[in-house]
């Protein structure tokens, strides 16, 4: 970047440089994991880790983004990007180059290399959160992107992903969020064991969503309306207006045995038409959202 601020006049044009190799590494697990860093594609993510980046830089603390690499294109398109990458190395690149950093056969003209952001579960429990996604051996990028979109959407606390769940980091799974993964904690390979022993010690509910489930999300869901209008006699076998841990399974198996035994209940979410059941991203984002409704006002 030039003293003004703007990237450099001349655009990155060699597909096979070394640089270009480096950043294209980041699609794959091994090198995420020694270089402690990821890539965020498109205009939406990268705008969200600028954001991010420049948040956390002006209360002092470490930034997160280190690299954007952006088309003339699609900076003369967008360019309040050039200008939330102030302090940021923002090098100009060719469509060619562009392509060869990143993941998509397809990319749309601006990436960014980014420090890992997820934090540790202590933290996100110490700090008293009303509302917890948990993903447990969720294993395809997309859903575990969506869900973790979802959870933003609903104003969740905080999203974890249990040991055996998919890397977050991995650039199918980042694309899915579209930018929330900068906008809330994630916890990533937590133990579901210690996660609901931890939950449960600080008087945070666990629920397994579960279509087998002996509790049914539109009762509670009514149970809590009637207690909203000041209703006094209405018993309720949860109250979904307490924190609460949701718990989603894997988009196969869905929970395991084990995992449904640690929530204190089995909650399914009804199906009034011929569907056999509400994929995953779908029953996450109806049971966050019948939390966070809840929760409101209590």
């Amino acid at each position: 970047m030039n003293e003004t601020g703007r990237p450099q006049d001349f655009p990155m044009s060699n597909p096979r440089a070394d640089r270009v190799r480096d950043v294209a590494k980041l699609a794959g697990r091994p090198a995420r994991l020694k270089r402690g860093r990821f890539l965020a594609e498109g205009p939406q993510a990268v705008r969200e880790a600028l954001s991010l980046h420049r948040e956390r830089t002006m209360a002092g603390e470490p930034g997160v983004v280190h690299e954007v690499y952006a088309s003339e294109a699609c900076l003369e398109r967008l360019p309040e990007l050039a200008d939330l990458a102030q302090g940021v190395n923002l090098r100009l690149a060719t469509d060619e180059v562009l392509a060869a950093m990143a993941d998509t056969v397809n990319p749309q003209g601006i990436l960014a290399v980014c420090s890992f952001v997820d934090v540790s579960l202590e933290s996100v429990l110490d700090a008293g959160p009303r509302l917890v996604a948990v993903m447990c051996q969720v294993r395809d990028p997309g859903n575990a992107g969506t869900v973790l979109r979802a959870a933003d959407a609903a104003g969740a606390d905080a999203v974890v992903l249990t040991a055996s769940s998919v890397d977050i980091y991995n650039p199918k799974a980042v694309r899915s969020t579209a930018g929330s993964l900068f906008h809330l904690p994630v916890v990533l390979g937590a133990d579901i064991d210690d996660l609901v022993a931890a939950c449960k010690a600080r008087g945070i509910g666990v629920l397994a969503a579960d279509g087998y489930g002996t509790l049914n999300l539109d009762k509670l869901q009514d149970e809590n309306a009637a207690r909203r209008l000041g209703a006094t006699d209405v018993e309720s076998d949860y109250a979904l207006e307490n924190p609460t841990a949701w718990l989603f399974g894997n988009e196969a198996q869905g929970l395991s045995d084990a995992e449904l035994a640690l929530a204190e209940h089995r909650v399914a979410v009804p199906v009034y038409g011929s569907a056999e059941s509400l994929n995953l991203g779908t029953a996450a984002t109806v049971c966050l959202y019948a939390s966070a409704r809840s929760q409101q006002g209590s």
